[in-house]
């Protein structure tokens, strides 16, 4: 099975209109960040990557009297719930390994505690890492999901993140696609 690119994943309308909504620099620099912990704590790259790209897919803009309302925001967000649901479908429909899929879409879905009762989760190390990374590049106020980029910029970034996992592959499958073990 052909591995799935985030180049891909970003030329796919639904990426191209909910990533950058949410932030298409706070989404790459996430994608970046995983990538350096997956490799750390060898954990497949190709995952990490691809959940960090899309771990806030489900964004909702949170606006009043016309500006980003950051407390209403954490009072009353739900994205990782919608980001998990809708990376899901968009993983399967391009072609994406189903087990590879729902790892991902979990990993989205637990990116965050803003939705969950107080109390701590045991993540799983792909999950902890996609928390980890986003928490990395947070910045107060919400700001992250508003830091700029160029169209170009992003797709060079993009590829180079590609170009990366692809190097690392054969570290974390063997020969029939299969991971490692």
């Amino acid at each position: 099975m052909e591995r799935v690119t985030l180049l891909r994943i970003y030329g796919h309308p639904i990426a191209q209109k909910y990533v950058k909504r949410s932030g298409l620099a706070h989404a790459i620099s996430t994608a970046n960040i995983a990538f350096d912990y997956a490799i750390e704590r060898k954990i497949n790259p190709d995952l990490a990557v691809k959940a960090a790209f899309l771990h806030d897919i489900g964004h909702f803009n949170w606006y009043k009297n016309g500006s980003w309302d950051y407390h209403t925001y954490r009072e009353n967000d739900i994205h990782a719930i919608k980001g998990a649901e809708r990376a899901h479908k968009l993983l399967i429909r391009l072609g994406e390994e189903p087990v590879h899929a729902k790892k991902i879409a979990l990993a989205i879905l637990l990116h965050t505690d803003s939705y969950l009762p107080d109390g701590k989760l045991k993540l799983e190390p792909l999950q902890e890492i996609v928390a980890l990374a986003d928490e990395a590049d947070e910045e107060p106020g919400g700001n992250h999901h508003y830091k700029p980029i160029s169209e170009k910029e992003a797709i060079e970034k993009i590829k180079e993140l590609d170009r990366k996992i692809e190097m690392k592959i054969p570290t974390y499958y063997n020969e029939n696609g299969q991971p490692a073990s």
